[in-house]
Parts: structure tokens; sequence; C-alpha cells
């Protein structure tokens, strides 16, 4: 049976190689991107997720299966926050009534192994508290202090914690609506080809995130596991952080954390 699948980063990377399983798949994908989608929105601002909510809500006739988040930045900008954090949160919640009406709705967010790097506590607590003005500030700190980088793993921390609370949270287990995270390790897209291209930061990167099983991965091997998550036949399994890495979590935590 076809489900409605909305995604967003639909344009290129994770994003384009799931809207094409999907839809090889027989199922019909909504795309939220910035340009280049079915619905061109600006999730870094509110009222761009407020007209991507209103566009979603119209396309699918009041009703959706499924959301999967691939929208994201990586670059040390002041925009990482609030497209990565509340561009993905905000979104699933103006949603969840629509997801309500769905017989399996499933809600899967691109995470990444970055969570598990060092992040600023500030800026993961704002988020959680769904301050983004004070996201932007505790952000905007963390550029001035020259750690620009913790940007990243600080709004990716902060995406797998909320969706680990909101997974159990009134109105979405109970309702049916399960909720994972996807975690790569590094993968082949647009947004990475920088870090390969440049010889002293693949070195780091090699070092940072370790992918003995298979090395790299591509953007379809990420996609089929996002696939199996979203599907509706994918039951029981809720508020997990799925690590698609090649090893790299294992690697980098010791065998014991849990």
């Amino acid at each position: 049976m076809s489900r409605t699948i909305v995604v967003t980063g639909a344009a290129s990377g994770i994003g384009a190689a799931l809207t094409r399983q999907l839809t090889e798949a027989g199922d019909r994908v909504i795309g939220v991107d910035l340009r280049g989608s079915d619905i061109d929105a600006d999730l870094a601002t509110a009222q761009g997720r407020a007209a991507a909510i209103a566009a979603v809500t119209e396309a699918g006739g009041g009703v959706v299966d499924g959301v999967v988040t691939c929208a994201g930045l990586s670059d040390a900008s002041p925009l990482v926050v609030p497209v990565n954090f509340f561009g993905t949160t905000v979104l699933v919640e103006g949603l969840q009534p629509l997801l309500q009406r769905s017989e399996a709705p499933r809600v899967v967010l691109v995470g990444s192994i970055s969570g598990t790097q060092p992040y600023d506590d500030a800026i993961v607590a704002a988020c959680l508290d769904g301050d983004e003005d004070a996201a932007r500030q505790a952000a905007e700190r963390t550029m001035a202090a020259g750690l620009g980088h913790q940007l990243y793993s600080s709004s990716k921390a902060a995406v797998a914690r909320w969706a680990r609370r909101t997974a159990v949270a009134p109105g979405w287990a109970e309702a049916g609506i399960a909720i994972n995270v996807v975690a790569p390790g590094v993968v082949r897209t647009p947004m990475s080809e920088g870090l390969f291209a440049d010889p002293r930061m693949k070195a780091v990167m090699d070092q940072a995130v370790p992918m003995p099983l298979h090395g790299y991965a591509g953007a379809d091997d990420i996609a089929r596991v996002i696939g199996f998550l979203v599907a509706g036949t994918t039951t029981h399994v809720t508020g997990q952080v799925v690590y698609v890495d090649g090893g790299a979590e294992t690697s980098l935590r010791p065998a014991d954390h849990y």
C-alpha cells in the first residue's frame, strides 16, 4: 500500500537518495528543501517552517504517514542550530496532527556520529528548552570562542536527546507514532565534498570517525536504513539512535558504554 512520506532536504544527498528509493517502492514523497523540491521553504526561520507545515498539510490532504528530516548544515555557521535542530523539531511537532491520522505513522530524524563528540552544553540545553533565541546566542558565543566546530555536534546531540525524550511523551507513542534517529558516520554527499578534497581534513576525518566496516558510506546506504525505519511494517522500534557508521561509534566509545 502506497504511503505518503515527507522528506526534508530532498533535493540532494541522503534526502535525494531516500526520495528515489521510496518513489521506486511505490510511495509518494512530498519533498521539502530550500529550493528545487516540491515545497521550497527556509527551515532556518520560523516563517519558513510555518510555511512548510502549511504547504505539507495542503499537499497531504491533512494526513501523512511519515516524516524524515534530512535537511541540515555542517559548516561553522550561525544557521546550523536553527536548521539542524529547530528546522527538525518544530516541523515534526507541526506535522504531528497529520501523523496521528495515519494508520502507521513514522518519524526518522537524521542525526550524526558527531553527536557523540564534544558539544556545547548551553546550546543543547537551550534547544531542549525550545528557546531558539537563547540557542542562537549560545551559538554566537561558541563561535566567538573559536569553537565553531561544536555547533554541528551540539545540534545533533540535541536532536538525539529530543527524539528519545519525545518518543515516549504524551501524544506520540500511544498515538502509534514512532520516532527514531539514524546517525550516519562520514557520508559521501555534496555536504562532505570539501572534506574529501582537502588531504589535511581527510586525515583528521579518518582519525575522528574510523569506519572499519566498508569504509565511507554512500547516501543510498543511509537511505536504506531510513527506509526500514519509516516503513509501516516496522513496529515496536522507537526512541532509538541507530548508528550507520561502519563501526565508528563502537570504535570511539568503550564496550561497556551501555
